[in-house]
């Protein structure tokens, strides 16, 4: 009886470029030795691929883990745009306050302006003055006398009172004025940081249905590949029994290629800077505000200015933290004299919103939104829509 097995082949790329492969191997059994021979054989190569399904085992428990990194870090960004939303709904309500202050302001002023319209008025028709003298010369008697000086002194500190908080008045509008326009300025600056916030955000969950969709698809071909080698198992045992069986089986390959070269220079800052994030690549991921502590850095988290402060730090260089201060940092150069180690930025959601540090050769090694710590060719379509030109210089010879 002849028994034909249908070989399984599958090719999953993930990251790197792992490959695998079934291609049929056709043997021929004529006698219960040979068969024994052959199944030796077949259950080294058994051996080998259970070695290869512990190898995609290994890579589904660290792609696990990436994303459950970038799931923590969907989290916390989610967490920073929810403090900012109460931080803008805050200002917007204090802005509201000063504007209903300065609304009162304003009243009393007007009401003032009244008061001052009327005895302005009064003074004019009374011929430009007001002659408290014969007010007081009227008086009756000592008393009506006293009475009326009392009045009189009464009516100028009135008077008095009143231009002066007139004054303080138009003071304190100008003041609440100039406040109001400040919350506002910097509610539009927050603003700006949510919408640039939500930009990651999207990129971060983007990033993760495409890990989980890989993560499914290589599940799929480990079950399929455990499959096949119990199917080749259970054929081998019957060809012991049956002399005249032939059987195809497969082998399964697995091939990996990992190309990725950053340069040496003679200056041991610039190498310490360029290779600092090495360990990181494939094992990182885009945090906002990350890799400014301790935590951030032993579980790779970094945005692009975190890393590249963190990576000089590594030389004992102190640099910012933020794209704002290393956009003015060092000594600008134009493209054509970049070197490793130098600074490169891009125009993303703002002016200067993402960086990275120069290797060479048109490639940057910095933390991007979709890869973590990743090299980059500056040279692709996305980045170099968005190079902007500004390449500065931190390490001098």
């Amino acid at each position: 009886m002849k028994k034909k097995l249908t070989a399984l082949s599958m090719t999953i790329i993930l990251g790197i470029g792992s490959v695998f492969s079934l291609p049929p191997v056709k043997a021929e059994a004529t006698s219960i030795k040979s068969v024994q021979e052959q199944r030796l054989g077949i259950q080294s190569d058994i051996s080998k691929a259970n070695q290869e399904i512990s190898q995609v085992q290994d890579e589904l428990a660290k792609l696990t883990e990436q994303i459950n990194r970038v799931e923590q870090a969907i989290h916390d960004n989610n967490n920073v745009i929810v403090q900012t939303e109460e931080n803008v709904k805050a200002s917007q309500a204090e802005v509201a306050g000063l504007q209903q202050e300065v609304t009162m302001i304003q009243a009393r002023i007007d009401k003032r302006n009244e008061i001052l319209k009327k005895r302005a008025l009064s003074l004019q028709e009374s011929g430009g003055k007001v002659n408290y003298i014969d007010v007081l010369l009227g008086a009756s008697s000592f008393s009506d006398f006293v009475e009326r000086l009392g009045a009189v002194v009464t009516m100028v500190e009135a008077d008095q009172d009143l231009v002066k908080q007139h004054q303080e008045d138009q003071k304190a509008v100008v003041k609440k004025q100039t406040a109001v326009e400040k919350k506002l300025d910097n509610l539009k600056d927050m603003m700006t940081e949510l919408e640039g916030m939500q930009a990651q955000i999207l990129e971060q969950k983007e990033q993760n249905d495409a890990l989980k969709e890989e993560l499914k698809v290589k599940e799929q071909a480990k079950l399929a590949n455990k499959a096949e080698l119990q199917e080749q198992d259970s054929t081998l045992a019957l060809k012991e029994v049956e002399l005249n069986t032939s059987a195809q089986t497969t082998v399964v390959s697995y091939t990996a290629d990992l190309n990725v070269s950053i340069p040496t220079t003679t200056n041991e800052a610039i190498n310490i800077v360029i290779h600092a994030g090495e360990r990181y690549i494939g094992n990182s991921v885009y945090v906002f505000g990350g890799g400014r502590n301790a935590y951030d850095v032993a579980h790779g988290r970094f945005d692009c200015s975190g890393f590249v402060a963190w990576a000089f730090a590594q030389a004992g260089i102190n640099v910012g933290a933020h794209t704002d201060i290393l956009k003015n940092t060092g000594t600008r150069v134009p493209m054509s004299e970049a070197r490793p180690g130098d600074l490169v930025f891009f125009d993303t959601y703002k002016i200067d919103g993402h960086v990275g540090i120069y290797l060479g050769g048109g490639k940057f090694i910095g933390s991007q939104s979709s890869t973590g710590i990743a090299i980059a060719d500056m040279t692709s379509r996305y980045y170099a829509e968005h190079f902007n030109g500004r390449v500065m210089r931190i390490i001098n010879d």
